[in-house]
């Protein structure tokens, strides 16, 4: 009995000595686990710290060397923990650095107010200087009595007096006025600058020629003559350009009437068309591009459709005796033509019906004409010196003054917006004036342009009115190009390896008319030798 009371006594204790060893190995290995657990928190630390010294290593880099060691970004920048990483240097922009609160927690930047100074010497305000002892400090005086001023107030006067002798420029001043240390959404718009810049691929600098003509020297290259593909036999007595800019005529005394496809290129030839009975003086497309009037020394003129191609011979006129209706000019609304008449009387003649709407008389006699102010005003001069301004509507004479210096008028022109208008003399002399101030009573002009000592034939303003063209055919190459904004002769032309003239030993060797395409883009010029000279104006980009 007693060993079978044993042996189950000794199986217990072994399950119970197993059940012990297999808890304490258990609270073993659990001692183990927390081991390394801790070992793998102080590596963890130890990373973490390394990591903070690198970043408030590169902090203070950045603090003392600016952007020399601190990578630019763009946009927004990234943040850890709450604290901005890395930032952008403006200070050789805007020389005032970025300062961050020593609070990392917030990760707010402070602010400094642009022209705010980053310390003040309190000596500065117990400092008296008497500014009226010393000779060069009495201009910071503001009154005349006045002597001590304080030392914060002698600064302020010198960086006033400073500023006020060297304004800077504007693009140069920044917009923003605070700098934040911070980089946002609100500063990149405020900032407006260089993000804007970079996410275009836009040129930064645009040539922009706008509409103001510089003085000075003209931009100007030489083309392939506008009728070089037909050249005439006589003189060129009169270049105009179609309202479509591509079509020029040229006509002359070789009684032909030619047109000529303008691209600078081949200026191909369109039609010619042979006036058995009129040498050609002048000859000028309607404002409207509908006709050509075309006119020489006989009592009739003719008037060309450009539509029907066909020619209708006008004259002499009713009423009237002259023997020659060479001269005269159009109305830019197209429904008056003037002609010079006989003992100072001016004829008006409708482009409908091709007859005599009205006449107009000076005192001395007619020499030149020219339409203003759209058809509704027309100016003239003549043998008497004066030039007259008449009212179309009433048919009444509204001013008529003296021509400063002239004895006898031989050419006007007008502007296209009828504020200014020219008048040219028999000595060379040409007047420039202000039409408003004209009629009001100042004859004085603007300006009087004498580089011409022959008489001048034809002037030409061009379409904006920045250039006055002045021909003379009694001299060679008596041209001059007038910049009108500054009253001032362009210096380069005519062109001083001059082409205008032809050879030597020709005797046709004078410039006859001028025109400007209706962008100025292009300039014609008729000489006596037959050619049309065709030049390029670089300043304008439409022809």
């Amino acid at each position: 009995m007693s060993l079978s009371q044993n042996a189950p006594t000794s199986k217990g204790n072994k399950r119970e000595e197993l059940k012990k060893q297999y808890t304490d190995g258990e609270e073993i290995g659990s001692d183990d686990d927390l081991t390394r657990g801790k070992r793998r928190k102080t590596e963890k630390e130890k990373e973490k710290l390394q990591e903070s010294e690198v970043v408030e290593m590169k902090k203070l880099e950045n603090l003392i060397f600016g952007s020399l060691y601190s990578p630019v970004t763009f946009g927004k920048e990234e943040e850890e923990d709450g604290s901005a990483l890395f930032h952008v240097d403006r200070s050789a922009v805007r020389q005032i650095p970025d300062y961050e609160d020593d609070d990392e927690e917030n990760g707010q930047a402070v602010g400094i107010r642009k022209g705010e100074a980053a310390w003040e010497d309190e000596e500065e305000k117990q400092i008296n200087i008497d500014i009226a002892s010393v000779n060069r400090l009495r201009k910071l005086r503001k009154e005349e009595n006045e002597g001590l001023i304080s030392g914060s107030e002698y600064i302020a006067r010198l960086r006033a007096h400073h500023a006020k002798l060297n304004p800077g420029t504007d693009w140069a001043r920044p917009d923003s006025q605070i700098i934040d240390g911070e980089s946002s959404d609100d500063d990149d718009t405020q900032d407006g600058g260089v993000d804007d810049i970079l996410r275009t691929n836009e040129d930064l600098v645009v040539k922009s020629r706008g509409n103001k003509l510089c003085a000075g020297r003209l931009e100007y290259s030489k083309l392939v003559d506008a009728n070089a593909a037909d050249p005439s036999n006589g003189s060129i007595n009169s270049v105009h350009f179609h309202q479509n800019a591509q079509l020029l005529l040229t006509a002359g005394l070789d009684q032909r009437l030619r047109f000529f496809q303008i691209d600078g290129k081949r200026n191909t030839k369109v039609q010619s068309i042979f006036l058995e009975d009129c040498p050609i003086l002048k000859a000028a497309f309607l404002p409207n591009g509908s006709q050509v009037i075309v006119s020489g020394r006989r009592k009739f003129f003719y008037s060309f459709d450009l539509e029907k191609a066909t020619f209708d011979k006008i004259g002499p006129l009713v009423g009237r005796e002259e023997k020659s209706l060479e001269q005269f000019e159009v109305s830019q609304d197209s429904n008056t033509i003037a002609f010079v008449g006989n003992e100072g009387y001016i004829l008006l003649v409708s482009t409908k019906t091709k007859e005599l709407i009205g006449t107009l008389k000076m005192n001395g006699s007619v020499r030149s004409l020219a339409f203003s102010d759209n058809g509704k005003h027309l100016l003239s001069s003549g043998g008497d010196g004066q030039v007259y301004v008449w009212d179309l509507r009433t048919m009444k004479c509204l001013y008529k003054g003296v021509d400063e210096g002239s004895t006898c008028g031989t050419s006007l022109c007008s502007s296209l917006n009828g504020a200014l208008f020219a008048s040219g003399t028999d000595r060379g002399i040409v007047n420039i004036y202000k039409k408003s101030e004209f009629v009001g009573g100042k004859r004085k002009p603007i300006k009087t342009v004498d580089n011409l000592t022959s008489k001048i034939d034809f002037m030409k303003f061009n379409h904006d009115a920045q250039i006055l063209a002045i021909v003379s055919t009694m001299n060679k190459n008596s041209v001059k190009l007038v910049h009108v904004p500054s009253l001032t002769v362009f210096s380069n032309w005519p062109p001083p390896n001059s082409t205008m003239r032809p050879p030597p030993n020709s005797t046709m060797h004078d410039p006859c008319c001028l025109d400007f395409s209706p962008g100025s883009g292009f300039m014609a010029m008729g000489n006596a030798a037959g050619k049309v000279l065709l030049y390029k104006l670089h300043h304008y980009q439409n022809a």
